[in-house]
């Protein structure tokens, strides 16, 4: 059924940054607002939300949501592992974290006038691996985003995701060149239990799998 019924909840959303020098950053267009769709309406449904919010355009404001900032990639990372030694029923990780940082950080503002710059990428580790490890008992939700894939890739990215990081559900997420979305949630069993043509249908739909404790 992947139907979950919770009391506390954690979700994250937005980017995160990789420093590049002291004034720069690579970062992603994530805007988070899928994350903060689900805290409004788990709150709404009388869940205690914790949402752990990136450098967004738009932050959200709530009295009734406990939001907590961060910017860079390993702030998320540290915030994390203090956030899991809490009693949280249900993880919703919706944030765009980034995929690559820098092997070496420049530590002042690099030369504007270099004629080239190469800049190292070495893998970050990924995240959502570690909230099976540190709260095995927690209902899962991971996200997977892809850009024109087939529905073939999709379904074989989701497969993997649900083996490294032992998600409950996955939410797959496609968005094209002109912008459209949709999107599907799968099960363990890669069955699609629901699907969404924006982020406003996804959040409802996603919130209908989560049974809040009055």
């Amino acid at each position: 059924m992947a139907y979950k019924t919770c009391k506390n909840i954690l979700i994250t959303c937005g980017p995160t940054w990789i420093p590049v020098d002291h004034v720069r950053i690579i970062s992603n267009i994530s805007t988070g607002k899928l994350g903060q769709s689900l805290a409004r309406g788990l709150a709404k449904e009388g869940a205690k939300v914790t949402l752990l919010e990136g450098p967004v355009y738009d932050p959200l404001k709530s009295k009734n949501i406990r939001v907590v900032k961060f910017v860079f990639y390993d702030e998320l990372s540290s915030l994390l592992r203090k956030e899991l030694r809490k009693n949280y029923d249900v993880i919703i990780h919706a944030a765009a974290v980034s995929d690559y940082r820098l092997r070496k950080i420049h530590k002042t503002k690099i030369r504007s006038d270099r004629p080239r710059l190469n800049l190292q990428l070495v893998p970050t580790e990924k995240i959502i691996s570690i909230f099976k490890r540190l709260k095995p008992r927690a209902f899962l939700v991971g996200f997977k985003l892809e850009t024109q894939a087939t529905p073939r890739q999709i379904r074989d990215k989701v497969k993997k995701l649900f083996t490294a990081a032992q998600c409950d559900l996955v939410v797959a997420n496609t968005v094209g060149h002109n912008e459209k979305y949709q999107g599907w949630i799968f099960d363990k069993d890669l069955n699609i239990l629901a699907r969404a043509r924006n982020r406003q249908e996804m959040s409802s739909r996603l919130i209908k799998r989560i049974k809040v404790k009055r």
